[in-house]
């Protein structure tokens, strides 16, 4: 128990204690995204469907949705999910770097590129999934964004695994 213990603690890990800690780090960078995504949609960016899934959600939490048309909710939940991005980037790539994965297979500044080239990748990919998701699920924002995080969480463990950290 202790040396799996001392596993979490450090760099040196069990592939399967490296994924569980990749899951973890990744929780973490997720919930920085949609902290930042959510509170925008529900606020100054409206993404929010008025119907089904976002509007229950909006209820259980005593949130006001605002009825936009769907393009501008569809451009909100872009420009939202960029600004999201950008922060959970930074939470993930430093948790990645110091907790997770051994740097120092490329330089650093390689490192953070091909860091957030592999994220942007993701990202774009998730978003797309995601603006097609909810165009054919009535606009529900939240059906959207999983779908973005499975893509995500796919993309990048394999990437950052294999091409950006030593493994």
């Amino acid at each position: 128990m202790k040396r799996l213990l001392i596993q979490f603690t450090q760099r040196e890990a069990h592939p399967a204690i490296q994924f569980i800690k990749y899951g973890i780090a990744g929780g973490l960078a997720t919930a920085a995204h949609q902290l930042v995504f959510f509170t925008l949609s529900f606020t100054l960016l409206p993404a929010m469907g008025t119907t089904g899934l976002d509007a229950w959600v909006a209820e259980f939490l005593k949130l006001t949705v605002q009825e936009v048309p769907q393009r501008v909710a569809q451009l909100n939940y872009v420009i939202n999910n960029i600004l999201g991005f950008v922060v959970g980037n930074f939470v993930a790539y430093f948790i990645n770097f110091y907790w997770v994965f051994h740097p120092g297979r490329h330089s650093r500044t390689i490192e953070i590129t091909l860091f957030f080239v592999v994220s942007i990748i993701s990202f774009l990919v998730g978003t797309f999934i995601g603006v097609i998701i909810m165009q054919y699920s009535s606009g529900a924002a939240i059906v959207s964004q999983i779908g973005n995080i499975f893509a995500a969480v796919m993309i990048n463990y394999v990437c950052r695994k294999y091409i950006v950290f030593k493994g």
